[in-house]
Parts: structure tokens; C-alpha cells; sequence
């Protein structure tokens, strides 16, 4: 599917199958990947700061996402996007560069189904130390408000999200040229 250059936000508490909907995102669609997590993990590797996160792994990650939008790049970015100011400042890249934008907030509504998730996964980043259910569960995790997609994956497989997606792309794609 050829698609316009647009930024592709996927956000949502750990557990909730972000990466397996961004990395398919970004294969079908030949796009940009941008992943908080590697990049957090990247600054934590090459600093004396073993706990850096946060802020600098958001503001490389926009930073990243708007050098590629402006060379025409579809952009697919996965983080939590924990608080109202991250989710601003991806809205603030695309305004920047005039490009569509597509948020999708991924949740799991079934408790046992998202501990089971954050408990069994494997790291996939060298070194990365995956968040523990209690973790997940004293996050500060503000609402989302505005106009996005959202996805209960308790509810769906990852195939049956990616489709969900994509027919939202394709659904709005005439109004995003």
C-alpha cells in the first residue's frame, strides 16, 4: 500500500502488544521504525547513567522521527506515551512537518490476560530490563484524550490488530494525500 509520509504513533502500558503492532507497521509499510525502548537502552549502554529514561530517549526518539518524516519517511514510533506531554510533542513533529498523524492506543482490558503478558516476555534489546507487573501496575499512566485508535488486545490477536490498523489507514488514506 503507498502511502503519503505521515507519523504512525503506537502507545500504551507495557505488555499490551505495542512492538508486535509497530514492527509489523513498519515492514508492511516499508516505514521508519523508532523505538523508545532501544534508544533509552542505547543512552543507558554508552552513559555512567544505568537508569536514564524517559525525557532524553523521547526527545532523541522526536527528534529522529521528524529528520525522517522530512525526507518522506512514514514514521511508525513505539512508547508507552505514559503522559499527555509526550503524546503533545508527537502531535507538535507532525505539525512541524505537515504530515498526517494516526495515534493508536493499545490497552488490555482482561488483568490476568496483560500480567501473564508483561510476566512471560522475553527481553528482545540486550540489556534491557523489562518492567515487572508491579511496575506496570504504579505507572503513572494518564488518560488519552483527542482523536486516536484504540485497540483492546485482549480482545483480538496481533493479526486481527495490524488488520484493524491497516483499515484505518486505508479507510482515511483520500483525506490524508
Amino acid at each position: 500500500m503507498a502511502m503519503p509520509s505521515m507519523l504512525i504513533v503506537i502507545g500504551g502500558l507495557p505488555g499490551t502488544g505495542k512492538t508486535s503492532l509497530a514492527t509489523s507497521l513498519a515492514r508492511v509499510l516499508d516505514a521508519t521504525y523508532v523505538r523508545i525502548d532501544t534508544i533509552e537502552q542505547a543512552i543507558r549502554d554508552a552513559t555512567a547513567y544505568p537508569d536514564a529514561h524517559g525525557t532524553a530517549g523521547y526527545v532523541v526518539a522526536y527528534a529522529l522521527a521528524e529528520e525522517n518524516l522530512r525526507l518522506g519517511r512514514i514514521v511508525v514510533a513505539d512508547g508507552v506515551n505514559p503522559v499527555a506531554t509526550t503524546r503533545t510533542a508527537w502531535r507538535s513533529v507532525a505539525q512541524r512537518v505537515s504530515v498526517p498523524l494516526l495515534e493508536v492506543e493499545l490497552i488490555c482490558s482482561d488483568p490476568i490476560e496483560h500480567r501473564q503478558r508483561v510476566e512471560r516476555r522475553p527481553a528482545d534489546i540486550a540489556g534491557l530490563k523489562l518492567p515487572t507487573w508491579s511496575d506496570v501496575v504504579a505507572m503513572k499512566y494518564e488518560p488519552w484524550a483527542g482523536d486516536r485508535v484504540v485497540i483492546d488486545t485482549a480482545e483480538c490477536s496481533a493479526a486481527e490488530t495490524m488488520t484493524k490498523v491497516h483499515a484505518h489507514l486505508l479507510a482515511h488514506k483520500r483525506t490524508w494525500h
